[in-house]
């Protein structure tokens, strides 16, 4: 009887599967002594916020491989959504480090109380502690906003529009002289933007808090933010003595105060 002789080819792959098959054993073998060990309990946790406290001591004693860092920074977010981002990361062999990232406050949300906003029209509370900042406030969302929660994103388009004018005027150099100090959306069709004037135009200096109203509506803001830059720039000598400008007409129009 002839004996069939087996192909090389046929020889190399049976013997890649079962190197294949030996080490699949091994590494899961492995896998699972790794995450018996007390080796790679965790014993130590390190912030980017030292001097934070937070109580992170149900992550102590916890093997490092069991730790799901995505479920974790989830988990955390929720507790502390005044930071826009955080993330975990395992430290060889028996570390965590966890990163936070801030929010940055672009303006103040006025309903029952006053609400950190930025620019991804998430609101949040400033860390106790922290010094409060000048920024610019937001009213007229009350009805749109009726139980504001921190750490929530509020894709309302009037928060939105505010928020743009916000970026739009802060970004262009021609307005760096001034200050929004509040922005009220009641009315999409009548949004109101205050801008002080105080300590301009240069070598004079304008009554305290004195403030220009602008007008507009909710659509086209970056188109509207540079006529008004336009306008600044044109009436800079007499921007003190305007009482307000209105940019919802093709033309705008600029109201001068009374001479009495």
């Amino acid at each position: 009887m002839k004996k069939h002789k087996i192909n090389l080819p046929i020889k190399l792959a049976i013997l890649g599967i079962a190197i294949f098959i030996a080490l699949f054993f091994i590494i899961g073998h492995l896998g699972t002594t790794l995450k018996i060990l007390n080796y790679f309990k965790i014993k130590d946790i390190a912030l980017n916020e030292p001097e934070a406290t937070f109580d992170f001591s149900y992550l102590l004693g916890r093997n490092i491989f069991r730790i799901d860092l995505k479920k974790e920074s989830r988990y955390i977010s929720e507790l502390y959504p005044v930071y826009k981002n955080i993330r975990l990361f395992r430290i060889l062999p028996n570390r965590l480090f966890i990163r936070f990232t801030d929010r940055n406050p672009l303006a103040y949300v006025k309903l029952y109380r006053y609400f950190c906003v930025d620019s991804d029209a998430t609101l949040f509370d400033l860390p106790q502690g922290q010094e409060t900042q000048d920024l610019p406030v937001i009213i007229g969302l009350e009805r749109k906003i009726p139980g504001p929660k921190p750490g929530k994103q509020y894709n309302i388009k009037e928060l939105i529009t505010a928020l743009n004018i916000i970026k739009e005027i802060e970004t262009n150099n021609l307005f760096k002289e001034y200050k929004i100090k509040r922005i009220d959306v009641v009315n999409p069709a009548n949004i109101s933007c205050f801008i002080q004037l105080s300590g301009y135009p240069k070598g004079r200096v304008a009554a305290d808090f004195q403030v220009l109203e602008v007008k507009m509506e909710q659509d086209d803001i970056s188109d509207k933010i540079r006529v008004l830059a336009g306008l600044f720039t044109q009436l800079k000598d007499d921007i003190s003595n305007i009482k307000y400008i209105d940019l919802r007409f093709k033309e705008p129009v600029v109201k001068f105060k009374d001479a009495t």
